[in-house]
């Protein structure tokens, strides 16, 4: 996908691992040797694509809430939905429908993979800047799929792959040296994603038993559009989900922009130069309060009552990491076949990805990272631009010192590209 850089740098990893039986062929060093023989040139009405956003968001929201335990996290809906995408292409019968109940997905199976990939490059639109400036924005999504040699792969599932979600096929060999294909896409995900993630694979989840490995890197970093004056930025309280109070360096600004003081909670839209914006949104209570009534439909509310209000905003500087076993979440939300191994009732069908009944999912693992700071600032001058207006609101305060909540959102499509909770700043 094509590129585009945040003044708050967010970073996700997914991976899926599928186990299959069997004794497949010696690989050579992981480079990509086979793509389907469908060109990435996805095309979906706006209403389908608006369809797949509308789904990711519910699964995002399903998500912080089984995740969630009271420490910061940091997840990306946008990251893990178009991973199980690539796996749901390959799924069938009860395993393709659990896989669709779980995802919230409305679209017919005709036409979801290739608004998958409309939204996919949507969302990756290029350069914004001359060739000699910084990047203010960049959004970058890789997907791969890592195969044992010899494995007989459908050329169908292929093509979606490589129509759909840009995908190739590079050869390992796991049969032989799982340590040393575990390495080789560690290392893969480390570039695509700046160094930020340089170990998505723990030691021992890749065994001889292991076929085929399916990962997401996504890597975005932009500058604000409204920048935050280092200057202004001082020690400040915040009380964190635990109930105590820790003092953190607290950034204030002072700009137009978009405010709704909604029933339970106050929100704010923070944008940065490029397609993107970070919502900020501030429970009145607490925040298991705020998961358990927020909905898609409210989230839609919130940025219809919205205007433009001079807001006076403090907020705390903050980075942080967040490791998932997913397993566990999936299975909650109704995805139980495909983590069983075939043969039996109730086993996973994945036989659109190899004819013989032998795939299951042994694991799917999520690693994010996210720093909110100051940083911007040039790129973000050069463009920090205000429309006159014909009125003025009445000034509003927004000081998120206590557990927020926050949506980076392509603005275009609406996407949810990360999600997180910041529960406490100094951790």
């Amino acid at each position: 996908m094509s590129e585009r850089h945040l003044n708050g740098t967010a970073l996700l990893s997914l991976l899926m691992l599928l186990v299959a039986c069997g004794s497949p062929l010696a690989a050579e060093d992981g480079g990509e040797v086979a793509r389907g023989t469908a060109a990435f040139e996805p095309s979906a009405s706006e209403s389908d694509i608006a369809a797949v956003v509308a789904a990711d968001t519910s699964f995002g929201l399903d998500l912080l809430g089984q995740t969630w335990t009271g420490d910061n996290l940091i997840i990306s809906p946008f990251s893990i939905a178009t991973a199980l995408g690539m796996l749901e292409a390959g799924a069938r019968g009860e395993t393709r429908i659990q896989m669709t109940e779980a995802l919230h997905e409305t679209l017919p199976d005709e036409t979801l993979h290739d608004a998958r990939g409309a939204l996919l490059a949507t969302t990756a639109p290029g350069e914004t800047t001359a060739e000699d400036e910084p990047p203010p924005f960049t959004l970058r999504a890789v997907n791969s799929l890592w195969a044992q040699n010899g494995f007989p792969i459908l050329e169908d599932y292929l093509d979606v792959l490589s129509g759909s979600y840009d995908a190739g096929v590079s050869l390992l060999d796991f049969v032989s040296d799982p340590e040393a294909a575990r390495v080789v896409i560690n290392g893969a995900v480390a570039a695509q994603t700046e160094e930020r993630i340089t170990d998505l694979i723990p030691e021992g989840v890749i065994t001889a038993l292991t076929r085929l490995v399916l990962t997401n890197a996504v890597y975005f970093k932009a500058n604000w559009l409204n920048e935050f004056g280092s200057d202004l930025t001082a020690d400040g309280s915040f009380q964190t989900a635990a109930g105590g109070e820790v003092t953190v360096p607290m950034m204030h600004a002072s700009n137009r922009i978009q405010y709704v003081d909604g029933d339970g909670y106050t929100a704010a839209w923070l944008p940065y130069v490029g397609d993107a914006t970070m919502m900020v949104i501030l429970p009145d209570g607490d925040i298991d309060g705020l998961l358990a009534t927020l909905t898609v439909d409210e989230l839609s509310e919130a940025s219809r009552l919205a205007g433009g209000f001079q807001v006076d905003l403090t907020m705390p500087r903050f980075e942080f990491r967040s490791q998932l076993g997913l397993v566990p979440v999936l299975q909650g939300l109704g995805m139980q076949d495909a983590f069983v191994a075939p043969p039996g009732e109730g086993s996973a069908d994945l036989t659109g990805i190899v004819e013989a009944r032998e795939l299951y999912v042994q694991d799917v693992i999520h690693q994010g990272f996210v720093k909110v700071d100051e940083k911007g600032t040039e790129a973000a001058a050069a463009t920090a631009i205000v429309a006159g207006v014909t009125s003025m609101p009445e000034p509003a305060s927004l000081v998120l010192d206590r557990p927020f909540l926050f949506l980076i959102q392509h603005q275009p499509s609406a996407e949810v590209l990360f999600a997180g909770i910041v529960a406490d700043p100094s951790a």
